[in-house]
């Protein structure tokens, strides 16, 4: 197998496109990224048979920030024919020696209006496949969520990839995508973007501890309250920072202070706060470089935040500014875990998440 498959925001392929291609070049897997304006997807060409397995293998799939999945391919199959899709299907791996059998099946789409448009098919076609899959011991009988994921993409009708992702090194979800519900209450939709960061940062098991009632909370730009409000209904009491008003909602629940004042001049009163969010409209790199202070300072555990794109040069800002808060906390002793994503909510920006473990020096 030689090719890889990566979905991405449509409009965002060719940053997905150049973030594979120095990944797999920093492994030393050589090829080249084929990419369609607006497709919603990229696919990575090894030069070497084998190397699409290694590139799933060794590529961190939590340190690729545009891609929302990756799977390695087995075959590409156009024109299936409407009266029997499945025959091909099941064809098309029987001469392929090395491919696992699968615990789990996802028959998908890449995320455009497009695609989507096939996402009922994908839903009524996945048991049928599932039985046949199964039926020819390309699938084990019952889920298994250790064994590869089995990945069918349909990029238009009777026209798609077949392929598997390894499940400790690709995303849990459908599509790559976190479905969430927006809340009545909340105040904005933005609510959904720090959300789905809990989600795609967080392993649940640690929500009890990382994000418990009683913490308290900074959000720098907060009004009209769709990050506070994820904090507050979470019972964490919060430091709600803007010159604009905050949703009475929010503010009749007795969790939040509201600080007219300007988010790159707050210092929080006490030294007692977890959590730092920001989805302040600023320039990326002024933005980073905040975060580092709070983080060197020792006034937050954690910190969440939005870094926004310009319209140019988009995945070098990313990366340049990524680097430089990297450097500040390294040059300020402090060590952390950082991730970064460019989230389904998100639009023109990347989301990124730093815990501090520990400090090698106070500050």
């Amino acid at each position: 197998m030689k090719q890889v498959m990566l979905y991405c925001r449509s409009g965002f392929e060719k940053e997905c496109a150049g973030e594979i291609q120095d990944k797999a070049n920093a492994i030393e897997v050589f090829g080249f990224p084929r990419v369609k304006n607006n497709s919603g997807y990229v696919i990575f060409e090894c030069y070497q048979a084998g190397d699409a397995d290694r590139l799933i293998r060794e590529i961190d799939f939590q340190s690729l920030i545009f891609a929302r999945q990756m799977f390695a391919i087995a075959s590409e199959l156009e024109s299936l024919p409407a009266e029997d899709r499945i025959t091909p299907l099941l064809e098309s791996l029987e001469s392929i020696e090395s491919f696992p059998r699968c615990g789990d099946l996802r028959i998908e789409t890449p995320d455009t209006n497009e695609a989507k448009e096939l996402l009922k098919f994908c839903r009524k076609f996945t048991v049928p496949v599932r039985q046949a899959m199964r039926g020819k011991g390309y699938l084990f009988n019952k889920e298994h969520s250790k064994k590869p994921v089995l990945h069918i993409c349909f990029i238009r009708s009777g026209h798609c990839f077949v392929g598997y992702s390894y499940p400790e090194n690709s995303s849990a979800f459908f599509m790559g995508i976190p479905r969430l519900k927006f809340p009545a209450d909340a105040p904005s939709r933005s609510t959904l973007k720090l959300e789905e960061a809990f989600h795609v940062f967080i392993p649940k098991e640690e929500w009890d501890t990382r994000l418990a009632s009683g913490m308290w909370g900074v959000d720098l730009g907060a009004c009209p309250g769709g990050w506070t409000y994820q904090l507050v209904r979470r019972s964490m009491f919060v430091h709600a920072i803007d010159n604009g008003m905050m949703a009475d909602s929010l503010m009749n629940t007795g969790q939040v202070k509201h600080h007219q004042v300007d988010g790159f001049k707050f210092e929080p009163p006490r030294k007692n706060v977890t959590w730092l969010v920001c989805d302040m409209v600023e320039k990326p790199a002024r933005v980073a470089h905040l975060m580092g202070e709070w983080l060197i300072r020792g006034w937050a555990k954690e910190t969440i935040f939005n870094l926004k794109l310009p319209m140019k040069g988009r995945y070098d800002e990313v990366l340049q500014d990524i680097e430089n808060l990297k450097m500040f906390l390294i040059e300020n002793k402090v060590k952390f875990k950082l991730q970064a994503k460019h989230l389904y909510h998100d639009r023109e920006e990347i989301t990124v998440h730093i815990q501090v473990l520990s400090n090698i020096s106070p500050h």
